[in-house]
């Protein structure tokens, strides 16, 4: 699957199965806030990347709900992957959960609904 603005930031897709998919990304300088840390929106794009990933492979699939917690900071060229797991699936709708880690510590945590276009019983 190919998403432009993946690879606009740099993100390589490292695992995709049913219901999961693994992303990773490098903090670069374009990718930091004022703060001179990791911007909140490169962490959610990563995560949302991996969301979209997994929750697509079971079919076309658009978010309804999004959300992140930030729990530390990432600094320039830290190694950063966001993990996504299904964590319910149903005809409808699918939820999952996205944690974005990096150095063996949880940097971030995403959750998200998606709305499922083909609707396939399971």
């Amino acid at each position: 699957m190919k998403d432009p603005f993946m690879a606009h930031l740099g993100f390589a897709v490292l695992h995709l199965a049913p219901g999961e998919a693994v992303v990773a990304g490098e903090v670069g300088e374009a990718h930091l806030n004022l703060h001179g840390t990791a911007h909140g929106g490169f962490l959610y794009a990563l995560a949302d990347s991996a969301f979209a990933l997994a929750s697509n492979s079971r079919g076309p699939a658009v978010a309804l709900s999004c959300r992140m917690d930030y729990f530390r900071p990432l600094g320039l060229g830290a190694r950063v992957e966001a993990r996504a797991k299904e964590v319910n699936l149903s005809r409808r709708t699918a939820t999952y959960e996205v944690e974005v880690v990096a150095e063996g510590k949880k940097v971030a945590l995403f959750i998200g609904t998606v709305f499922r276009l083909g609707g396939e019983a399971t």
